[in-house]
C-alpha cells in the first residue's frame, strides 16, 4: 500500500515561526512520531511526504536509514493542491493510496493497516470517531438554527484511503469546477461515490494548537508507561 503524508502546513494556529510538524514533542519533532507509525505498519510499502521546499532538508533528515522507500514531493499552496501533486508523484503501479495528515502524530500502525485492508478490497474509507458533544448549527448572526441528531454525526480523521484512479479523477473534476474541499472524502461525497467509515479512537488527534501538544505528550507518556 502507498501512503501520502500531508506535511506542507504552517505554524500559524500554533503561533510558531516554522512548520508545526518540526516542533518538539517528547524530545522529537512531531512528524517523527507519524513516520514511526507508518514505518511500523506492515501494510505500508512506500511513503511519500508532501511538503514545502523550505522544510525538505529538515523533514528528510527524519527519513534517513529507514526500512521503506520514502520520497519527497513538493507541495502546493493548499492541502487540496498538495494531495493532487502527491497523487501525480505516486509510482506507476500504485492502485490504492492512503492519505494521512502529518499532524496526526498519534496514529497507531494498526489503524493504518486496517484502512489499507479495507481500501484494498475496493472501498473508499476514512478513519473517524462518533461525535460525543451536542452540535449546534448556527446562522450568520450566531443564533442556533437547529441541533443535528448526534447519533448520525462522526468526526473525520485520517488516514483516508481511495482508489488512485478515482481520487485522481475527483481532484481533476474539483480543479475543473473550482471546488474547494478540506478533505479527500468530500470529493467523493460531491460526486456521489460511497465512502466507508472505520471507527478510530479519540487519541488520533490533529496537532494544531499548543494545547494539542500538551495532550499529545500526555498520550505518548501513557503509552510508554503501558
Amino acid at each position: 500500500m502507498h501512503l501520502l503524508i500531508a506535511a506542507a502546513g504552517t505554524g500559524r494556529r500554533m503561533g510558531a515561526s516554522k512548520n508545526k510538524l518540526l516542533l518538539g514533542l517528547a524530545n522529537r519533532p512531531v512528524l517523527a512520531w507519524t513516520l514511526d507509525a507508518a514505518l511500523a505498519a506492515e501494510a505500508i510499502k512506500w511513503i511519500g511526504i508532501v511538503g514545502q521546499p523550505i522544510d525538505k532538508s529538515s523533514i528528510m533528515n527524519l527519513a534517513e536509514d529507514t526500512s521503506k522507500p520514502i520520497k519527497w514531493i513538493n507541495g502546493g499552496s493548499t492541502r487540496q493542491e498538495s494531495v493532487q501533486l502527491g497523487l501525480s508523484s505516486l509510482p506507476s503501479d500504485a492502485k490504492h493510496v492512503l492519505i494521512h495528515d502529518g499532524a496526526r502524530c498519534l496514529v497507531e500502525p494498526d489503524l493504518l493497516n486496517r484502512c489499507a485492508e479495507i481500501v484494498s478490497t475496493g472501498n473508499a474509507v476514512i478513519a473517524a470517531t462518533p461525535v460525543t458533544d451536542t452540535v449546534k448549527r448556527v446562522d450568520d448572526k450566531g443564533f442556533i438554527t437547529n441541533t443535528p441528531e448526534r447519533s448520525k454525526l462522526w468526526a473525520a480523521q485520517t488516514p483516508q484511503g481511495f482508489s488512485v484512479a478515482k481520487l485522481s479523477r475527483g481532484h481533476a473534476l474539483a480543479l475543473e469546477n473550482g471546488w474547494s474541499v478540506t478533505d479527500d472524502a468530500s470529493l467523493f461525497e460531491r460526486l456521489g461515490w460511497p465512502v466507508q467509515i472505520l471507527e478510530s479512537v479519540p487519541s488520533n488527534i490533529k496537532v494544531t494548537t499548543p494545547f494539542d501538544l500538551i495532550i499529545a505528550e500526555a498520550v505518548l507518556a501513557s503509552r510508554t508507561k503501558g
